[in-house]
């Protein structure tokens, strides 16, 4: 089976995979930033006009799980971007 896999070129299909990814990470990074901080800011705000405790404990709950996911895209977006150049190597060898 690794015979039939090395005599077929995967470039054509690999390379615009690539590209696509290099050219939309850079933005993703950008809009996962500015969505995350205007989306924190709002649920902040939210949070400093409730008056009753009820309310408060769930914009305080919003907040933090908000601040969590938005964390948690940012580091995988960039290690996505740091992986990339590995899993292009990777698959060169594969091919090779």
């Amino acid at each position: 089976m690794k015979y039939f896999l090395a005599a077929v070129d995967f470039s054509p299909v690999i390379a615009p995979i690539l590209e696509v990814l290099n050219a939309i990470l850079w933005p993703a990074i950008a809009l996962v930033g500015a969505a995350g901080a205007i989306y924190c800011i709002v649920l902040g705000i939210k949070l400093a006009k409730s008056d009753e405790q009820n309310s408060r404990e769930k914009a305080k709950k919003d907040l933090i799980g908000a601040i969590i996911g938005f964390v948690a895209i940012f580091v995988l977006i960039v290690a996505l971007k740091v992986a990339l150049p590995i899993l292009q190597g990777w698959v060169q060898a594969q091919i090779a």
